[in-house]
């Protein structure tokens, strides 16, 4: 951002009625840094990740409790508040500690404003794209799930939203959830010419052909650099199986191996690796496979402001994480010399609405899409009178208002939800709208259930799941974040061994019986048997919401922890 452009944000900005308070104007001063990256080396690649479909700014508040246990305690991304902002040297009470951590978290917010949205995303890809000839934009994926718009569009806003983005190259997750043959559509159809999608890990369940190309190989500035692709490994666990029946996955690590060997043989100079593994995942496959110059990473929506660098037999692999819905842009530049990376910039950006105009294109391209939903997305619910927020290893406080909307409206004792890290923010004071749900909400299989389970079956729900999420390695954590809990109260210990971390499982003061059977709740049964089970979560939320008119200040049902005493990840 130049100082002219720099003067038309104040003015615009002041024109749309924001009172330019002391606090706004040091940030707006700070633009001018924060978007100035010059150029460096010859090779660039720009990197997004988890959008989950939010076209247009958000609120998006970055987690206090992000726990790591055994080898990754203390490690990023397992360093929250201002044990993260010291572990990157970033200053308390700057517009990048809003950007990166909770701290302050809603009063930050309404000084500095929204994060993302594709028209001021499109604006700073369009200038580091016209600063940095040649370079790449790749999308980590969670891109087509997460709004009513893409629900009810089956992805098609967003499938034309990237092509308009100047997406380069993808991988996938959340994408499966439409189905395989609408992947295959959108990948032979809409994005044939445009955009590749890369993953090498995802294989026929017959004879093991690839589904999609492992990698391409793309020449900047005279360098051929090679995208390998790595999906989501656990997509048929974490989401259901009878979406993509003939798919399977996996890590397939000695596979990445071939892949890599395959396109240094073909004459990449520059290899890396688009994944949706999740960030502790990566660092074990850095760890472990040669030839990667940097992952660019996705899934656990880690905002890490500087990369990992992992030492590995054949040398060193830069990690990164770009963060979620839209709210960042990692910018990667390589000093490629000889055939080889010998040196490197990285910087992740944080994208605020105030502080970049909106593209005109992106801007006409939203308001058409989005035109024919504006009516049903503003429906006003209830009005907020708390942060209402979802992200973390346990409940927060958007995962309470569902599990309490559960309970009530399905007149059930205990509710489940699951340990998604989807999802937008809601500032005290702010209405809830039926958009606002959606962001919460919309998948393709939302179906609510109600169940007669055991207390010794809800244990071993609720051991599964931990074990996904605190398995000393990181190859068997099969998912996102702990189920989230309504109703029952109990401990949890994350370092003790598989089907001993849960304990003390209490109803209303009354201690669980494992013989016993409790009426439970929950939503996004995974199973085919599942299918049209029970009314849209969104529903059953939206009536309760409706009947409440106000929803008073949440407190999150959270776990007694034990053994986390001064762990880095939690607040």
């Amino acid at each position: 951002m130049n100082r002219r452009e720099f003067l038309q944000v104040l003015a615009v900005a002041a024109a749309g009625g924001m009172t330019l308070h002391s606090d706004f104007a040091r940030a707006a001063q700070g633009a001018e840094k924060l978007y100035d990256l010059p150029p460096f080396g010859n090779v660039s690649l720009l990197h997004m990740t988890d959008c989950h479909a939010q076209l247009l700014p958000i609120y998006f508040r970055e987690p206090n409790v992000n726990l790591g246990v055994g080898s990754m305690l203390g490690k990023a991304p397992h360093l929250v508040g201002e044990l993260l902002l010291k572990h990157f040297g970033i200053a308390p009470g700057s517009i990048e500690a809003h950007a990166f951590s909770y701290l302050d978290f809603s009063a930050a917010a309404r000084t500095y404003g929204k994060v993302g949205g594709f028209a001021h995303l499109a604006t700073l890809v369009k200038r580091m794209k016209a600063s940095r000839p040649g370079a790449l934009l790749l999308d980590g994926g969670d891109t087509w799930q997460g709004s009513g718009t893409a629900l009810w569009t089956n992805a098609q806003d967003m499938v034309d939203a990237c092509k308009l983005l100047g997406v380069d190259v993808m991988t996938l997750h959340w994408e499966s959830t439409y189905g395989a043959e609408r992947v295959k559509e959108v990948e032979e159809n809409d994005f044939a010419g445009h955009i590749d999608i890369v993953a090498q890990n995802v294989k026929t369940t017959d004879f093991e052909d690839p589904v999609f190309k492992p990698y391409v190989i793309r020449n900047i500035n005279g360098v051929p650099v090679a995208i390998v692709g790595q999906a989501f490994p656990y997509t048929p666990i974490a989401n259901p199986r009878w979406q993509t029946p003939d798919w399977s996955f996996g890590i397939r690590d000695d596979e990445m191996q071939q892949a890599v060997d395959a396109a240094r043989a073909e004459g990449a100079q520059v290899v890396v690796v688009l994944s949706h593994n999740g960030m502790d995942v990566d660092l074990k496959m850095a760890s472990r496979v040669t030839g990667i110059d940097a992952i660019f990473g996705g899934h656990t929506h880690d905002g890490m402001p500087a990369p990992t660098v992992v030492q590995n037999p054949g040398g060193k692999t830069l990690v990164t994480n770009a963060g979620s819905n839209g709210k960042f842009l990692g910018v990667m530049d390589f000093d490629v010399r000889d055939g080889k990376v010998v040196d490197f910039r990285y910087k992740l950006v944080p994208v605020f609405a105030n502080l970049l105009p909106a593209d005109a294109e992106m801007s006409a391209f939203i308001d058409k899409v989005r035109a024919p939903f504006l009516e049903k997305l503003a429906e006003p619910l209830a009005l907020s009178e708390g942060l209402l927020y979802r992200r973390g290893n346990f409940n927060g406080s958007w995962d309470q208002l569902i599990v309490d909307a559960l309970i009530a409206e399905m007149d059930a004792e205990i509710a489940f939800s699951p340990g998604f890290r989807w999802g937008t923010t809601i500032l005290p004071g702010d209405t809830i709208t039926m958009e606002h749900l959606l962001d919460q909400t919309a998948i393709t299989y939302p179906w609510t259930t109600l169940t007669e389970m055991s207390g010794e079956m809800i244990k071993t729900v609720l051991e599964d799941v931990a074990d996904n999420l605190f398995n000393p390695d990181p190859y068997y954590q099969q998912g996102g974040d702990m189920v989230r809990v309504g109703g029952l109260q109990y401990s949890f210990d994350p370092n003790a061994a598989m089907g001993k971390r849960v304990d003390n499982m209490t109803l209303k003061g009354r201690r669980i019986e494992p013989g016993k059977t409790y009426k439970v709740a929950g939503w996004a049964p995974v199973s085919e048997e599942a299918r049209d089970s029970g009314p849209a979560v969104w529903d059953v939320v939206a009536g309760y919401l409706r009947s409440q008119k106000v929803v008073r200040q949440i407190t999150p049902n959270m776990p007694q922890l034990v053994g986390m005493e001064g762990n880095p990840g939690m607040v």
